[in-house]
């Protein structure tokens, strides 16, 4: 058996607010919740190898690995993978962006299988992934469409 998961969430700000904002990897401990840390170790054009660190786990427990990020601007896609998978034999994601009339489509696909030996088998990290980006998304929802409001302000009202 093999783990996937599908998640998307609409957000209300444009596309190029929604694709600044969810790849300034340097600002993920502030975008994302789960993270304390991220430490870029190497960019290469489109490439970004780098570490993430996330909080500690209920048990004081801090994971960390290296993932590599490779974006294509153009087409509104991202594919990552764990370099360093830990419990997982494989862990690949996709982000695919779509500009809609009322802002911007995010969809997350995650494909993973877990190692025999890991805490969680492939349904049971199924259903954590699916409930933890859920929650991540909703974060990042909210901060983009505050950051688009704080924009459209700032440049005041639209003729």
């Amino acid at each position: 058996m093999t783990g996937h998961t599908e998640n998307e969430i609409a957000i209300a700000a444009p596309v190029d607010l929604v694709w600044e904002m969810t790849n300034d990897l340097e600002n993920w401990p502030q975008l994302f919740s789960e993270y304390s840390a991220v430490d870029v170790l190497d960019r290469d054009g489109d490439t970004t190898r780098f570490r993430l660190t996330m909080h500690p786990d209920d048990k004081g427990k801090v994971w960390s690995w290296v993932s590599e990020r490779v974006t294509d601007r153009d087409g509104l896609v991202v594919n990552a993978r764990r370099v360093e998978p830990g419990p997982f034999r494989h862990m690949d994601i996709r982000w695919e962006y779509a500009p809609t009339p009322e802002g911007t489509r995010m969809h997350w696909t995650q494909d993973f299988a877990m190692r025999p030996e890991a805490p969680l088998d492939d349904g049971q990290m199924t259903e954590l992934i699916n409930r933890n980006s859920r929650t991540q998304m909703e974060l990042i929802r909210d901060k983009v469409e505050h950051r688009a409001r704080q924009h459209q302000s700032a440049s005041g009202p639209s003729r």
